[in-house]
């Protein structure tokens, strides 16, 4: 069996430049798998990390384009493919669309660069400069987790053992976090502040401000949000025939997205934000063998239809789950 990885703050600055992020990575270590330090990741950053958190490690990368002898080696990995590719012409448009998008949002454009040319990362830009501010926020936070979980598979595949002593950190900016926020601030001050313990709800290019479908899981044996519970959204695309108490051959099934329940039990984005959700058949499934390993149920699977005149409305299909037992129903 492999020794589980330790990582220390350090290490996961090379990862990601938010502290708070890296000391929560370092105090939920040591990991088992690559796998168990990603869904870590993946909590962290969506559930516990907060705005300032997530302007911080953007402002560990550098602007695309850029070839300062500062920038670290695995951001120069990252950006081979778009330096490459781009002229002159378009590294000086990349250039200035950069400044462009800060003077816009107040921090860098953020992309998941690695197999992208320069005039793919161009139109990228341009088309995320029309988002608004806070869309446009959640967009670079998803980008910043890709980068991330990119990262995160470097550093196990590189070093078996981790070690601190010879740390790369990301190139931090100079900028205070007063002048990252003070562009975004105007849109974030006229939200409802968030549990510090909420999943996010990610937006997009929509009249909602959710997605179309929705959980949560309330542990009912203790009275409380059930936190920690990997859940998986899948849509049926098998259009041979429809899944059926009959029909016990699952293979049509296509996921949608993953998560995990925070401190509040409720899971981060399954899907994206549309204003129309796609008729059909959707299963959502949770690993409540994890979370209780002791109780009846591996797993729980929940399968429901949702009709053509229905594709408007919103979907929760919350988890009631105790050892022995569990209770579904649809809510608002």
């Amino acid at each position: 069996m492999a020794t589980p990885t330790r990582l220390s703050v350090d290490d996961v600055l090379r990862v990601n430049g938010s502290r708070r992020f890296a000391a929560a990575m370092a105090a939920a270590s040591p990991f088992a798998s690559l796998a168990d330090a990603l869904l870590a990741a993946r909590r962290i950053w969506l559930n516990e990390v907060d705005v300032n958190g997530w302007l911080e490690g953007f402002a560990a990368h550098p602007a695309i384009g850029t070839t300062s002898p500062s920038v670290s080696k695995w951001s120069k990995e990252e950006q081979s493919a778009a330096l490459s590719t781009a002229t002159d012409s378009t590294a000086q448009e990349l250039a200035e669309w950069n400044a462009r998008y800060r003077e816009k949002f107040g921090f860098v454009f953020m992309i998941c660069a690695s197999g992208r040319t320069a005039p793919e990362v161009l139109a990228e830009l341009k088309r995320r400069y029309t988002n608004r501010p806070i869309v446009e926020l959640e967009n670079a936070a998803q980008e910043e987790l890709k980068i991330t979980e990119q990262r995160l598979a470097k550093l196990f595949s590189s070093e078996p053992t981790v070690s601190s002593h010879t740390t790369e950190r990301p190139t931090i900016q100079s900028d205070k976090a007063a002048d990252r926020i003070r562009i975004i601030g105007a849109h974030l001050g006229a939200l409802p502040q968030p549990c510090a313990n909420k999943a996010p709800e990610i937006t997009g290019s929509s009249n909602r401000s959710r997605p179309p479908i929705t959980t949560h899981v309330l542990d009912v044996a203790r009275g409380s949000p059930a936190s920690g519970i990997e859940v998986h959204l899948e849509m049926w695309k098998d259009v041979s025939a429809p899944p059926s108490f009959r029909n016990k051959d699952f293979n049509g099934w296509a996921t949608l997205g993953t998560s995990v329940t925070n401190n509040d039990g409720r899971s981060g984005q399954l899907m994206d934000i549309v204003d129309n959700v796609a008729p059909g058949f959707y299963r959502i499934s949770f690993n409540t063998g994890k979370y209780a390993p002791a109780g009846f149920f591996p797993y729980v699977s929940i399968i429901f239809e949702i009709k053509e005149n229905q594709t408007a409305e919103h979907f929760h299909v919350p988890l009631l789950h105790s050892p022995f037992s569990f209770t579904t129903y649809r809510g608002s």
